[in-house]
């Protein structure tokens, strides 16, 4: 069990944000958070501005509210993905010394169009729905395989049993790396979220040179000995007409990792503690498992699990809010899920909810790019938990602790089952 972190030092308000807009939340250390996980976001839906600056993590703007979030997700005018720009980025590597390692910056997550679309293009058919339901039966034997693995004990820590190693797996089947490496990713998955309140840019750049490094020999091999995987098909990528570099594929190694793991555990493990607090909702979805896709996206909703971060391009007003060039701008989406105005009464989970969709994988061109595989290894966890579990329920004797960051979830989620 990891300690809890201290909530980080209040940061004077600038003369620009009005008292009326300020609340204090540190999305990394909050106590609630940390100890409630997302009673503190409804608590935040109740008690906040739909837009409010924190005086935490060196003073910043969230965007709380679902209109907020969506809106700016789609601004790209006066909302950029990244704190530096892709031109910034490229006059930073040009004055480099030749000898001296490249940035490593995840892509395309982290460019603004239309540089964000050239470099996401080539994921678009390896991600695609259909790419990834020819990926289904293999998921599905992963998924039975873990399950299996721990049935006759009647309990297991649900994230390292099940939720952790399931995704990882894939990633480095989809990836093409070696799969008796699955405990050193599984390390580094924990080594690098567990330093996500370090924004310091030389240990930034150390912990993304770590997961490059993991991943060397076999983007190197790749470049003449080409397979059917990811890598091989980045190779073979050409980007603004450039055939693809070392440090291309070392960007989108990092992208990957980085953004591709930690988010579809947290969801697997959040949507465990539901269905673990809800034995008729086991039932039903028992008794009739084409449910669980319907289960599957008001999970999402309702435990709606990332907070990117977005940087103000030019000073501006966005709904009442002046804001100056360079801020950050949290899009809180755990909160934008729990959005009255979109959601009624949106505590309650509803298995036959109707409305508008939720916004668990984002808005705008930053959509999340992995949607289409989370729904299918969330929907199929789900399915072989309720078929090869009896009911199952969270340990008494283990209550569940949170972390915050830009990804919530709990520590560890503790499963008894008779």
């Amino acid at each position: 069990m990891s300690t809890a972190p201290s909530m980080s030092p209040a940061t004077p308000k600038p003369d620009h944000v009005p008292d009326s807009l300020v609340y204090d939340f540190d999305m990394f250390a909050d106590p609630g958070m940390l100890a409630g996980g997302h009673d503190r976001a409804l608590e935040l839906v109740k008690e906040a501005p739909p837009i409010f600056w924190t005086p935490r993590q060196g003073g910043h703007w969230v965007l709380a509210g679902h209109n907020a979030i969506f809106e700016a997700s789609r601004d790209i005018d006066r909302f950029s993905n990244a704190m530096v720009s892709y031109e910034q980025i490229q006059e930073i590597q040009a004055s480099m010394p030749p000898d001296a390692p490249k940035l490593l910056i995840p892509a395309p997550i982290t460019y603004d169009p239309p540089h964000h679309a050239v470099y996401r293009s080539p994921l678009q058919k390896a991600f695609s729905p259909k790419a990834m339901a020819e990926s289904k039966e293999s998921i599905v034997k992963l998924a039975r395989d873990l399950i299996e693995a721990v049935k006759a004990d009647g309990h297991c820590e649900f994230i390292s049993a099940v939720a952790e190693p399931m995704p990882v797996t894939f990633f480095l089947r989809i990836f093409g790396l070696p799969e008796e490496k699955q405990l050193e990713y599984r390390a580094l998955v924990k080594e690098h979220f567990s330093a996500s309140t370090d924004k310091d840019p030389g240990r930034i750049q150390a912990r993304l040179r770590h997961v490059a490094a993991v991943m060397y020999d076999t983007i190197i091999d790749r470049k003449d000995n080409p397979k059917d995987d990811l890598i091989s098909l980045l190779w073979q990528s050409e980007f603004n007409g450039k055939p693809a570099t070392l440090n291309d594929l070392e960007n989108y190694a990092v992208m990957l990792f980085t953004a591709g793991l930690d988010t579809v555990v947290n969801g697997m493990a959040l949507g465990a503690v539901h269905l673990a607090r809800d034995p008729a909702l086991q039932a039903e979805l028992r008794a009739d498992p084409s449910k669980i896709p319907q289960a599957t996206e008001e999970l999402l909703r309702r435990y709606t699990f990332t907070v990117p971060p977005r940087f103000v391009r030019e000073d501006t007003e966005f709904q009442g809010a002046a804001m100056k060039k360079g801020e950050m701008a949290v899009l809180m989406l755990p909160t934008g899920d729990l959005d009255p105005s979109e959601y009624p009464e949106p505590e309650e989970f509803r298995l036959n909810r109707e409305g508008k969709a939720h916004i668990a994988f984002g808005a705008g061109p930053h959509r999340c790019l992995g949607s289409h595989l989370a729904r299918i290894e969330l929907n199929i966890v789900y399915e072989e938990m309720l078929k090869m579990l009896p009911e199952f329920r969270l340990d008494a004797d283990k209550p569940l602790h949170y972390h915050g960051g830009h990804v919530w979830g709990p520590e560890e989620v503790h499963l008894r089952w008779d």
